[in-house]
């Protein structure tokens, strides 16, 4: 049986999203801020962008993540 993303959603507390590049299964509701520390990410050491838009660190707690979003999360490399 096929569900579209809003009530599989809700039926099960699972959405689909694509991270980076993948498709993903992620538990839901969530935050950005959420979703990073469930994939155990440091929020200081990457950028965010949220279907095509760049997120500001400080939107993270209230940013939420819905079914099908698109997300690529990039961190940061030092070096010299």
């Amino acid at each position: 049986m096929w569900f579209d993303s809003g009530p599989f959603w809700y039926a099960t507390g699972i959405m689909h999203v694509t991270l980076n590049g993948e498709p993903r299964e992620v538990p839901g509701p969530l935050t950005l801020a959420a979703l990073l520390a469930h994939l155990d990410i440091d929020a200081r050491r990457v950028a965010v962008e949220l279907n095509e838009t760049v997120v500001k660190r400080a939107r993270y707690e209230d940013t939420p993540v819905r079914p099908d979003d698109v997300i690529e999360i990039v961190n940061f490399v030092g070096g010299g």
